[in-house]
């Protein structure tokens, strides 16, 4: 099938097909704003005990716990830790919520672990205030300056222990 296209039809095609081609997602792995990624001296089991008490320790909720390594034992497969800790409190996504509806689709902040060729674990996340960024609501930007400070704390003292 052959298209032929004229003057301003070939232009808004052209135009289209430009536009596509610059509208490339990042690899994941790419540095983004806002993330942070820390490697451990510990092993990786006893970074991820640590990580569940810093989140207790900073009055934050482990709103949800991905297992990734525990679910492949499951299926006969060995996998390294792999592990994604997603947390949040309520009072802060009440705040958030009440100011910009649609930044609630940000939260849970996630925590991603995972265990190192050596035994030792990188903790990698994005800083809530560059995860809230886009969001031009002055409560939202208070909220986010509260918590960054907070999930600095918990990673500190997950990657704390020995």
């Amino acid at each position: 099938m052959k298209l032929h296209l004229r003057g301003t039809h070939r232009l808004a095609v052209s135009l289209v097909l430009a536009a596509a081609a610059l509208v490339v997602p990042a690899a994941p792995g790419i540095a983004q704003d806002g993330r942070i990624t820390l490697t451990s001296k510990a092993p990786f089991a006893k970074v991820a005990e640590a990580l569940e008490k810093a989140i207790a320790d900073q009055h934050m909720g482990l709103v949800c716990h991905a297992n990734a390594q525990r679910g492949a034992a499951a299926r006969g497969v060995k996998l390294g830790g792999n592990q994604v800790f997603m947390v949040f409190r309520n009072d802060f996504a009440v705040r958030i919520i009440s100011a910009a509806r649609e930044a609630g689709f940000e939260a849970p902040i996630r925590l991603y672990l995972h265990e190192n060729s050596d035994g030792t674990a990188t903790l990698e996340y994005i800083k809530p205030s560059a995860i809230f960024r886009p969001y031009a609501q002055p409560e939202v930007g208070k909220v986010a300056a509260e918590l960054d400070p907070i999930f600095e704390k918990i990673v500190a003292q997950a990657l704390a222990v020995r």
